[in-house]
């Protein structure tokens, strides 16, 4: 028996899971992004510990967690961080939603990729900020920034720009370079960059590491607010916190600006889970990413057997962002759907013929699903 046993399913449904109660129990729900897999063990027992102690009162961060972000970040790619830099937040969206509000005027603007995680420009439109979406294209396999229309679309106005890296739905892992040009862009038209980095351990592509774009330089470590967590990778989104990184003190001022007031500090369970995470849960984390590895490289054969949908190589996230223009129909999400299987839909992240496949899930139920979704996919008997 293998140490973690992700083939193992877990009877979710009458959990509360936002997946799995959505929809009636004939339907496979492959949406939203978390996985069917228990989380780490040592999380578990952290929680447990702190469930038999008894007191569950307001918490403040533990200044061992703020040094284990710093270790962290140091371990994985080199870069050098403050402890003061560390600002804990209730999860990566509130995140979003906070650099919106605070790092920016109503009268500013702000550029942003699409495809993308509806948040980054939800964050946006709720703020009531001005914005450009900036189309991300394929460029040998992969959806990068079309640097172009983002030169095009920069105004004197312009203050912020949003990045998603690794890229969701697209599942690029941006190189240095890439990230680099990105960089000198913000640099040259005094932007301050937002980059949602929560999918940063979920590499399937060895030998292509995450590079922070905060960890470039000095220049863009001062204009950078990166958003990290350990949530999605080790499983526990529903009791986690994430991460505002920082080191302008006068942007941490400003983002902070609706700490008890409006925004919530993270729970005394999602530090202690947190805390587990990054200290004794890296085996877990390899052994998951090896079962997500095999999963995608079925999603991809199978979606490239129906010769009728498309999606490119998966480089970073248990995510597939699926073409399914050549399926001709106006809404291919409730295609699948009235066939068994709910994906996110397209026009959640601004593009209307994909829908987006979760793979985070035990191979036998994700070979059931791709059964459905390749039958979906043939031509009808009357076509």
């Amino acid at each position: 028996m293998p140490p973690f046993d992700f083939d193992h399913p877990v009877e979710r449904r009458g959990s509360w899971s936002t997946r799995w109660e959505r929809y009636t129990a004939d339907v496979i729900p492959l949406w939203v992004a978390d996985t069917d897999f228990r989380a780490p063990p040592p999380v578990l027992e952290a929680l447990q510990r702190r469930v038999a102690h008894g007191i569950l009162g307001y918490s403040a961060p533990p200044e061992v967690l703020r040094e284990a972000v710093v270790q962290r970040m140091q371990r994985l790619y080199g870069w050098r961080i403050e402890p003061t830099w560390v600002v804990f937040v209730a999860g990566v969206v509130p995140g979003l939603h906070l650099a919106a509000r605070h790092l920016m005027r109503a009268d500013q603007h702000a550029l942003v990729p699409t495809p993308v995680y509806h948040h980054l420009k939800q964050s946006l439109q709720k703020a009531q900020r001005a914005h450009s979406d900036v189309p991300l294209v394929l460029s040998g396999g992969r959806w990068v920034w079309d640097e172009a229309a983002l030169a095009a679309e920069v105004r004197p106005e312009s203050r912020l720009l949003m990045l998603c890296n690794p890229q969701n739905p697209g599942g690029t892992i941006f190189t240095r370079a890439e990230l680099a040009r990105l960089a000198a862009f913000a640099e040259k038209h005094k932007l301050l960059i937002c980059s949602d980095e929560i999918h940063a351990e979920i590499l399937l592509d060895e030998g292509k590491p995450h590079v922070p774009i905060a960890s470039l330089s000095p220049e863009a470590s001062r204009r950078t607010v990166t958003l990290v967590s350990p949530n999605k990778a080790f499983g526990f989104p529903g009791a986690g916190c994430a991460f505002a990184i920082i080191e302008d003190a006068e942007l941490r001022r400003a983002f902070s600006a609706d700490f008890h007031a409006t925004v919530h500090d993270a729970s005394v369970f999602a530090y202690e889970a947190a805390l587990a995470a990054y200290g004794e849960c890296d085996d877990w984390l390899r052994a998951q990413l090896a079962y997500l590895r095999a999963n995608r490289d079925e999603v991809e054969s199978r979606i490239a057997g129906t010769g009728v949908l498309k999606m490119v190589h998966v480089e970073a996230t248990y995510l597939a962002w699926i073409d399914a223009s050549g399926l001709g129909v106006a809404d291919p999400h409730r295609h699948f759907l009235d066939r068994g299987v709910a994906m996110s839909p397209g026009s959640q992240f601004g593009a209307q013929q994909f829908v987006r496949l979760n793979f985070g899930t035990q191979r036998a139920l994700l070979a059931k699903a791709l059964d459905r979704i390749s039958s979906a996919s043939r031509p009808s008997p009357r076509d």
